[in-house]
């Protein structure tokens, strides 16, 4: 991924790892344009950071994501790069549960909303000189947390999606990578986890992700190293070989 001149959408950006992610990319000149659901906290963020723009957008809108992908094209026609990054956490006792709300919202904003945007952005984006897709997995992809069951679900079907769009986007200008955080001090899962010394300080993790990126232009994943144990509990030779074989029966048609 180039690390300059990009125009680049970070969805959830008003607040912890996108605003992270935002900030540090407009630092590095991209035009940087936000969305999220609550437009006072999205104004906070482009009034401390001059020449960011905002566009609110409620990531579980099934019915105004193809608006919303048509109004940021027709507002930035350069639009080259998109980070997938608006999650919800939320903790549940499947022993005792009896409203499965809090499941459906997180399949809405963490599974359907990547989804849905990625599909109405990617024609544009292919169409461009170089482009990127980012999408902000979780280490909970690959070792689950039980209390988060369906996050940590959530999470492991947005890795096993970006594989496949890695995969079907090959020999195209669109560069797919994966972006899986470890347990970092932001308010995802509670405003205690802000301040929990057992996690991963925004500033170093946003700065451990800019490194790889900048030194690994070609990379596919941007995986810190507080992240590491949980991405090669299941990566190996082993995971590679499976993954080419079962794909080749079906590229040879």
């Amino acid at each position: 991924m180039d690390m300059k001149g990009n125009t680049i959408l970070i969805t959830g950006g008003g607040s912890g790892i996108g605003r992270g992610l935002a900030e540090a990319f407009h630092k590095l000149g991209n035009q940087v344009i936000i969305s999220g659901r609550r437009k006072d906290v999205l104004d906070q963020v482009t009034a401390a950071n001059p020449g960011m723009k905002s566009l609110p957008f409620d990531i579980e809108d099934a019915t105004g994501v193809k608006t919303f992908a048509e109004k940021v094209i027709a507002d930035f026609p350069k639009l080259n790069a998109v980070v997938h990054n608006a999650g919800i956490a939320r903790m549940e006792n499947l022993k005792e549960q009896k409203d499965v709300s809090d499941a459906e919202a997180m399949v809405a904003t963490n599974v359907l909303g990547p989804i849905r945007l990625n599909s109405a952005l990617l024609p544009h984006l292919l169409k461009q000189p170089k482009a990127t897709v980012i999408t902000v997995s979780s280490g909970l992809a690959f070792v689950p947390l039980a209390a988060g069951p369906t996050y940590s679900a959530t999470k492991a079907f947005l890795h096993s999606y970006t594989q496949s769009l890695r995969h079907q986007l090959q020999g195209t200008k669109v560069q797919v990578i994966e972006l899986p955080p470890p347990y970092v001090q932001t308010e995802l899962a509670g405003p205690q986890q802000a301040t929990d010394p057992r996690a991963v300080p925004l500033a170093v993790f946003i700065a451990g992700v800019m490194d790889i990126l900048t030194k690994k232009p070609d990379a596919t994943e941007a995986v810190v190293k507080e992240c590491e144990a949980f991405r090669n509990a299941i990566n190996g030779e082993g995971f590679d070989k499976a993954f080419t074989a079962v794909n080749s029966m079906f590229d040879a048609h």
